[in-house]
């Protein structure tokens, strides 16, 4: 792969409106598919947005009416504001792109980045994203005074978290000693160029995340750098920290397209 170049779009008071971001995005598409533009990186914080992927359910967005923006990615509905430094890994690969392969690469930077920080995360089959692992089941602690097996999140398709106080929110899993993701992760592949990306979470408020059903997960919930160590944390130290390992794991991949199994004649 060609070197990356990166690009810093906007932090702090300066973090970026979330549809001038898309546009950006779309430009930088387009001039990548003409090479115009080798494989490039926005990287940002964006102003309080949430934003919901095509496989979003109306049950899982907020239920005050909070607008959301629809987006052409894949994944369900997230969050993204101050606190929170996104990644948009705009990247010609070998068609048919291999969308998992991509995906892993970018969980790989990711966990990489953690572990620099001293926190340990992992990847949750099933599940996309970058991943603080909870307790074993059995060692958690009740929620509302009743045995996790049963759980009402797990057995109940009417049970709606964020109408049922604190206990459930997906700011508080880390006091459950549940999973929990740091990043979360949502790609597009047009023309065999990628765009989205990932979104680590630093250190923003979470309780954002409360108002809706994050990803459409809802027996795990959220965590951020600065909560997981405990210290104050900011996205100025991450971002470096970020550049190198995305480098490093994008470039020197070795890149191949999908295989697609052949049906026997």
């Amino acid at each position: 792969m060609s070197e990356l170049r990166f690009v810093r779009m906007g932090f702090g008071a300066d973090a970026v409106e979330y549809r001038a971001a898309w546009e950006e995005q779309r430009r930088v598409h387009a001039a990548r598919f003409a090479d115009e533009v080798p494989d490039t990186v926005l990287l940002l914080e964006h102003q309080p947005v949430y934003t919901a992927g095509r496989r979003t359910e109306d049950s899982e967005r907020p239920l005050d009416g909070t607008p959301v923006i629809d987006v052409d990615r894949g994944g369900k509905i997230t969050w993204h504001g101050p606190g929170q430094l996104v990644g948009y890994p705009i990247q010609k690969l070998p068609r048919p792109v291999d969308v998992v392969a991509h995906v892993r690469r970018l969980e790989e930077a990711l966990i990489r980045t953690c572990a620099e920080f001293g926190l340990e995360t992992t990847r949750v089959e099933g599940r996309s994203g970058v991943w603080v692992l909870g307790d074993p089941v059995e060692q958690r602690p009740a929620l509302g005074g009743l045995s996790l097996d049963f759980d009402p999140r797990l057995h109940d398709e009417e049970f709606d978290p964020r109408l049922n106080g604190p206990e459930y929110a997906p700011s508080n899993a880390g006091q459950r000693r549940e999973d929990r993701k740091i990043a979360a992760i949502g790609i597009r592949v047009a023309k065999g160029v990628t765009m989205h990306g990932f979104a680590l979470n630093v250190n923003p408020d979470n309780k954002w995340f409360d108002k809706i059903i994050p990803c459409g997960i809802r027996d795990a919930g959220v965590a951020s750098l600065a909560s997981e160590l405990g210290r104050d944390i900011t996205v100025e130290e991450v971002l470096p920290v970020v550049e190198r390992h995305l480098r490093d794991v994008l470039e020197n991949a070795e890149l191949k397209p999908r295989a697609i199994e052949k049906t026997p004649a």
